[in-house]
């Protein structure tokens, strides 16, 4: 299974970051394989509308079956993602990666 998460950084202690749609970096684990891919998402800062939706088509085209963020992408990223099939988990904001991770292995994060 490939994971999604909203990052500041590309390794395993790097901070969540809250943020979907204006998030640093776009951090894919896959469990099965044991590797990370990543994407910079910091280019998005220049964009004055439509961040999320952008994030969620770069997210789609990254093929996850689950996102983890801390407060969630808004109405029309969220629709996106929705139709991707993808399942949003928030509550990570305050967490590394690796910590987020283990909360979402334990069901210790909400779903969206």
């Amino acid at each position: 299974m490939k994971i999604a998460f909203t990052t500041k950084g590309i390794e395993w202690n790097s901070d969540m970051d809250p943020r979907f749609g204006r998030t640093e970096y776009i951090l894919v684990y896959d469990d099965e394989k044991e590797e990370f891919t990543s994407f910079d998402n910091r280019d998005i800062e220049n964009e004055a509308h439509g961040a999320g939706p952008k994030t969620s088509q770069q997210l789609f085209e990254m093929s996850p079956q689950v996102l983890i963020t801390g407060n969630g992408p808004g109405g029309n990223a969220a629709t996106v993602l929705e139709k991707a099939g993808i399942k949003i988990f928030i509550g990570a904001g305050q967490m590394t990666v690796n910590e987020a991770y283990q909360a979402y292995k334990n069901n210790n994060l909400k779903e969206f």
